[in-house]
């Protein structure tokens, strides 16, 4: 891994601003872009580690505050660790917030990040990587369907609601996707059940997407996430592999 330079940001929107974290190797070079779709705990210390992480990988990363519409992150306030105790008055705040970041909004917000990452003079300018975790994964998966042209390389992990019955469920992009993609699914996640990763491995497979799903047995929603209860260490690390891969292969930093 190589030394890495992160700072906060403000990205204009359609909408507004957003704030973000961005962090890049510290060489003065270009690198390929990474925007990294947050949890739905939010922008906070524990995800830009995990965008420095990816940095240290050779990659210019963003991190947007995807709620930005109401305020500045912490949009909610947070513990430094999220237990079980923590999370149903937690939840009870963010449901509303998250419910309110329509698809519509959410990929005019993608458009704006997007373009933002590519005019950069840390980035190379190419199409981006995606990264995506909890309600993340639908929006990577949505970015890839949406900006096709400028989506390279897209992975989400424990994601919910992949692959609904709704009219606007992301799955439904699949035949305009032309990156590659990969899926760590939560063995144990109520909020994706296995009749969704099956329908949603059957639209990819029918439009010809490349992509890979796993099911991570016995890991929890969030397993990713270090600052929570669910963390699960050996499953966080087979994620980093999996992203790593991909991203590797299909981006080909360099400097790393």
């Amino acid at each position: 891994m190589i030394v890495v330079r992160g700072t906060t940001v403000e990205v204009p929107t359609q909408d507004g601003a957003a704030d973000a974290y961005l962090v890049h190797p510290a060489d003065n070079a270009a690198h390929p872009a990474v925007l990294l779709y947050m949890d739905a705990f939010g922008l906070r210390p524990g995800l830009m580690g995990m965008a420095d992480h990816l940095a240290g990988a050779g990659y210019t990363v963003l991190v947007p505050n995807l709620f930005y519409r109401h305020g500045q992150a912490p949009v909610v306030a947070l513990p430094d660790f999220i237990d079980s105790a923590h999370r149903p008055a937690l939840f009870e705040q963010i449901r509303p917030i998250a419910a309110e970041l329509t698809p519509d909004r959410a990929m005019r917000d993608a458009d704006s990040y997007l373009a933002w990452l590519a005019a950069r003079p840390e980035t190379t300018g190419g199409p981006a990587g995606v990264a995506g975790y909890c309600l993340g994964a639908g929006l990577a998966l949505r970015t890839a369907g949406t900006y096709p042209e400028r989506v390279a390389a897209a992975a989400g992990f424990h994601g919910a609601r992949l692959a609904t019955d709704a009219p606007d469920s992301p799955h439904l992009l699949a035949d305009r996707i032309t990156a590659e993609l990969y899926f760590g699914h939560a063995g144990e996640d109520p909020s994706l059940l296995p009749e969704e990763v099956e329908r949603l491995d059957k639209a990819l497979a029918a439009a010809g997407v490349r992509h890979r799903t796993e099911v991570y047995a016995g890991a929890q929603h969030g397993y990713t996430q270090a600052d929570t209860v669910v963390h699960d260490t050996g499953a966080a690390a087979r994620h980093w592999a999996a992203l790593l891969d991909l991203l590797s292969r299909v981006l080909k930093p360099t400097g790393a």
